[in-house]
């Protein structure tokens, strides 16, 4: 009876470290991935005002798309490794290059100012507030993955049809969506970290700078169609 205690004992302090020691690691990588984000946030808007001092053209779609993505595997390869931080910031300070000629775009819009500082606002309000609320509740999104995936691809294709068609009303419902997905997206991203789903910090990093940057933009299009509507 003592021998069987002692091992029961055993079990319970090993269920014990082994909880302290994921909780641990998920703390680390939560701390790491904000840290990392706040940095890249930084240098892409530092990257997106320079495109826009320096009143830089826009990269086109095919660029745009061939850099994001060929950035974006290079990051993914090298995850675990120096260059990965490396290729987080080209990804980042790039597509914080073709967000500039966007945003001067607006800034030439009547009130573009209070358009792109609204969005910008409204962005920040959104992330941290879903942020604070995944962190808090600690619930369990993992429901919201295939709903948003399916949807992120369906408006992905919508999206590239608005550009090549020039369909206004398209792209103005496609940017309401967006909103909708990348704030389930916070929240899915988050409760992952969370849960010990992801794992590395450079990946989380990539996956919310994305979702912020999908944001910004699309609350950008609301708010400069309302605008011009007024």
């Amino acid at each position: 009876m003592k021998l069987n205690m002692n091992r029961a004992t055993l079990r319970n302090v090993q269920t014990v470290d082994y909880i302290d020691a994921s909780a641990s690691e998920t703390h680390k990588v939560l701390r790491n991935t904000y840290a990392l984000l706040s940095l890249t946030l930084l240098f892409s808007a530092l990257t997106a005002a320079a495109s826009v001092a320096l009143a830089l053209p826009g990269p086109g779609i095919l660029l745009t798309l061939v850099g994001y993505f060929g950035l974006l595997f290079l990051t993914t390869k090298f995850r675990n490794s120096g260059l990965g931080i490396a290729f987080v910031f080209a990804l980042t300070g790039f597509m914080g290059f073709t967000l500039g000629p966007i945003i001067s775009r607006y800034l030439g819009m009547p009130g573009g100012s209070a358009i792109v500082m609204g969005a910008m606002g409204m962005t920040g309000a959104i992330f941290l507030g879903l942020s604070a609320y995944a962190l808090i509740s600690k619930r369990d999104f993992s429901f919201l993955g295939s709903f948003l995936a399916i949807g992120i691809l369906v408006t992905f294709v919508a999206s590239l049809g608005a550009i090549f068609f020039q369909i206004p009303a398209l792209s103005l419902t496609i940017s309401a969506v967006m909103v909708l997905l990348m704030s389930g997206m916070i929240l899915y991203e988050t409760g992952d970290i969370i849960r010990g789903g992801q794992t590395n910090y450079i990946m989380a990093t990539v996956s919310l700078y994305i979702t912020i940057f999908n944001l910004f933009i699309s609350l950008l299009q609301l708010l400069g169609f309302v605008s011009r509507d007024d």
